[in-house]
This record gives structure tokens, sequence and C-alpha cells, in this order.
């Protein structure tokens, strides 16, 4: 069953605690075994969000009305979408040692999606379980508990990122052009 927060809320998260060195390298390491799979990981993930979050597809005018899963892994438009996914996150991985570098891709993500998508900022916070659900299933040898946990930590701080750069935005009440 779907569960969402209320139309334009955005979730208030506390900030969790910078990477150590130790979880830092967890997540390149097992990044860089799932990444070797980058488009089948990727189509995997947001079939997945499609499925389990129906309304999550809304922002898709391209394939938000395919409801068969095998129709949406087919779907070159999805395939895309899941590439620069896959891209963006790995950018983020290869640059968790450079906080500024981090900052200007979240900054440049949340932008485009709360100004020019229009997507609710809970959309993130959905993405993230799924994230780490496929990888859990996917890749059980690599991403164990403990790189779970590190992986969740760093995907709790995208979260915490993103709504921050809404806020500063004036979500929900962003200009509906942006001319």
């Amino acid at each position: 069953m779907e569960r969402m927060q209320g139309e334009g809320e955005v979730d208030h998260l506390e900030r969790p605690s910078p990477l150590t060195d130790k979880e830092r390298v967890m997540i390149q390491d097992s990044w860089a075994k799932v990444y070797q799979n980058c488009d089948d990981v990727g189509v995997a993930i947001l079939v997945r969000l499609f499925v389990n979050f129906p309304t999550s597809k809304q922002y898709f005018s391209q394939f938000k009305h395919i409801e068969d899963p095998e129709e949406l892994e087919q779907s070159s438009q999805l395939r895309n979408h899941a590439r620069r996914v896959m891209n963006a996150i790995n950018t983020l991985v290869e640059s968790l040692d450079n906080t500024e570098k981090v900052a200007s891709v979240l900054k440049l993500v949340g932008k485009a999606h709360a100004l020019r998508h229009k997507v609710e900022p809970v959309y993130f916070k959905i993405l993230s379980g799924v994230i780490l659900e496929v990888l859990g299933e996917e890749f059980p040898e690599v991403v164990t508990p403990e790189v779970a946990a590190a992986w969740t930590k760093v995907l709790a701080t995208v979260y915490c990122s993103i709504t921050a750069i809404y806020e500063e935005l004036g979500w929900p009440n962003v200009p509906t052009s942006t001319s």
C-alpha cells in the first residue's frame, strides 16, 4: 500500500552525521560493483518505484500510463531516465570526499525537480528506500548490513540536502513558470 505525506509538505529530518572514511570507502566499493550493471540496476530501481508507488509515474508523461512492469522495463524513455539517475548517483559517490561537488550536484537535481518537474520532495525519500531495497536484493554479498547502514546515511543526507534546496526555493509555492 502506498503511503504519502500531505501534499506540498516538506519532511524535516535531522541531517545525519558526516560519513566516516570507512563508510565512504564501503559506499564507493559497493557502488563500483553495482555500477558495472548500471543500466539493469537503474531500470530495476525505477520499475520497483513505479510498481510500488504508482503515483510517482505522474511526473513522466512518456510512460505514466504503462501499467505492466515488463512493458515499463522495455520503455526507452524509462531506460534513459534510469541511466541519468545512475549517473547522478555515480557522480555523488565519486565525489563523496568533495562536499562542494556533492552540494553542486544536489543543487542542480533539487532545482530541476522542484522548478521544472514539480516533483514532491517526498519522492526522493521514497526513491532512497527503493534504492536500498533493490541494492540489498540484487547485491546481497556486497550490500551487507554495515554497508546498507552507510548507504542509509548517505541517502538520508541526500534527502535532507534536496529538501533544504526545495525550502530555499519556497516549495510548495514555486512559480509555475521558470522564465
